[in-house]
């Protein structure tokens, strides 16, 4: 697990920031946090986090106060900056200075996930993402299976969101698991299945244009139509008129 420590000295962003930290799913503990920088540098040293977000102004040392002296003590820690429209400029000299990035209040959830992957994938090009391999394996295993899952139901109302919360992972996640996997989002892989599906069948002439609709799982005739000709160029009329 990447080990997290959080510095800020409004309680409702740490409560908030944890709280979003640990939905992700994402391969992060936190181990510590602070209202105030003074306390975080002491606690920096003694439980060597891989990952310091902090407010840019607090008690005691500010968050580029922090940034210098992790430089200056060598520490191995990326830091990410939480500014405030006001502090842009601040946040802006922080990546100057080796800051990872900074993110903006009120926290977005999207755009936290997403810095939040990209700063994994730094960590584990630097070897600095200590994540076991028995739980490296058992992420591969869990991720074919829904695949396989997703493969066989295709066709069924199947959905992010229910497939989530089966398997026990967040939406948001498991939408960057697919992806990396699919090598395409979720949606346009269900819809590319279906459509190659409706393909076929539209091949049998026994099988009208809304039963090959109904077939490869959707309802809507109409609609139907259109995700087809934008996905082949031609309603499937036509192309069956040209087989």
């Amino acid at each position: 697990m990447i080990k997290v420590y959080l510095a800020d000295d409004e309680r409702w962003v740490l409560l908030g920031l944890r709280k979003l930290i640990e939905k992700s799913g994402l391969p992060y503990l936190i181990v510590g946090e602070a209202d105030n920088g003074t306390t975080a540098f002491k606690e920096l040293q003694s439980l060597r986090p891989q990952v310091l977000f902090t407010d840019i102004r607090m008690p005691g040392l500010t968050g580029l106060d922090l940034i210098q002296k992790i430089t200056e003590e060598k520490l191995d820690i990326q830091t990410v900056l939480i500014s405030g429209y006001a502090e842009f400029e601040y946040a802006r000299t922080a990546l100057r200075f080796g800051a990872f990035d900074y993110i903006l209040k009120p926290i977005k959830e999207e755009q936290l996930y997403e810095l939040l992957s990209r700063l994994e994938e730094k960590l584990k090009l630097e070897g600095n993402c200590s994540v076991s391999e028995e739980g490296f394996w058992e992420g591969v295993v869990g991720i074919s299976e829904i695949v396989t899952e997703i493969k066989q139901r295709y066709t069924q109302d199947i959905t992010l969101q229910e497939l989530a919360e089966k398997h026990n992972i967040s939406s948001g996640y498991l939408s960057s698991l697919l992806k990396k996997e699919l090598g395409i989002s979720f949606s346009k892989f269900i819809t590319l299945k279906r459509m190659e599906l409706a393909k076929e069948l539209l091949k049998d002439k026994r099988f009208s244009i809304d039963d090959v609709a109904h077939q490869a799982g959707y309802h809507d005739y109409f609609y139907f139509t259109r995700v087809f000709k934008e996905t082949y160029g031609i309603s499937p009329s036509k192309y069956r008129k040209d087989l």
